[in-house]
């Protein structure tokens, strides 16, 4: 029981300051309960209101993808650089050190390699797994004109329902396949159904004309993907012209974990989103802490 003696009695009550509330600063999440803000929070820096994602999740469809060798050799030295780490439960419990405190956003779904038809998955983690494992947002995979686009989008409303029960936010990642058209009409179809079911933020990709209609017309956050290894430069210079027209940051692996020198390439494509750095200077940047970690 508190000691109650020598308690002061109370009398600052600011009575001439009205209590504030403040509205939360990402797109489209005011409504949401406290939790799933606070687990949004950690994703997405408040100052900037933008994250960094390092995507390490190839291996759940694709095995031992070119730089994902060996995660704990050439993945967590990476770890402090980025806002979020986006892998599967395996690779989190085998080498993930518990100690890391970075949120992570878990892959959600599976149940194919690229050996057959991708779009046929389904939910693959259990809620209960998700809440042990103390994740920030769980990812599903949504195959808008897929061959199995319906159980795609399933899963994702399945995914929401059971994250909103327990404060979990859902990321809806719209895949495309080879013989989809990789433009701004596509992916303002594709976000905004993901949007419209429920999903609290969006990965997509970039694209160079009009992808500001894309960011416009979808009510909840967006982050690029990084797709393929491109040359560093226009990686950095993607990342600047997303962010620039309305995405909220970018989730990007082979861009980062494939670059030549990754921990000076995670750092420059920090500075870009965070800082709205130019991507000029982003590569100096970038050859900078190259040059340096060459010469030790």
């Amino acid at each position: 029981m508190a000691d109650i003696d020598g308690v002061k009695e109370a009398k600052s009550f600011y009575t001439d300051t009205p209590q504030k509330t403040e509205g939360f600063f990402l797109k489209g999440s005011n409504s949401l309960d406290w939790g799933m803000k606070n687990r949004l929070a950690r994703i997405f820096n408040p100052k900037s209101g933008r994250t960094v994602m390092l995507a390490v999740d190839h291996g759940y469809f694709q095995g031992p993808t070119t730089g994902l060798e060996r995660i704990d050799i050439n993945i967590l030295p990476l770890v402090q650089y980025a806002d979020t780490l986006m892998l599967t439960r395996g690779i989190l419990r085998s080498i993930v050190p518990p100690s890391e405190t970075k949120p992570i956003v878990l892959r959600a779904t599976g149940g194919t390699s690229i050996l057959k038809e991708l779009s046929n998955e389904e939910i693959a983690v259990n809620i209960e797994d998700s809440i042990r494992l103390n994740v920030c947002a769980m990812a599903v995979q949504v195959f808008i004109g897929g061959e199995y686009e319906k159980q795609s989008i399933i899963n994702m409303t399945q995914l929401i329902d059971m994250g909103t029960r327990y404060g979990i936010p859902t990321l809806a990642v719209t895949a495309v396949g080879t013989d989809m058209a990789r433009d701004a009409r596509y992916f303002r179809l594709a976000t905004r159904i993901c949007a419209e079911l429920g999903a609290h933020y969006i990965k997509t990709y970039y694209v160079e004309k009009d992808f500001e209609t894309v960011a416009s017309c979808c009510p909840v956050p967006i982050v690029i993907a990084g797709g393929k290894k491109i040359p560093e430069m226009e990686a950095l210079t993607m990342a600047y012209n997303a962010v620039q027209q309305g995405a909220s940051g970018v989730d990007m692996g082979r861009n980062i974990f494939q670059a030549e020198c990754p921990e000076a390439m995670i750092q420059a494509v920090g500075a870009v989103v965070h800082e709205n750095e130019k991507p000029e200077k982003a590569f100096d940047m970038y050859n900078t802490i190259k040059n340096e970690q060459s010469k030790s």
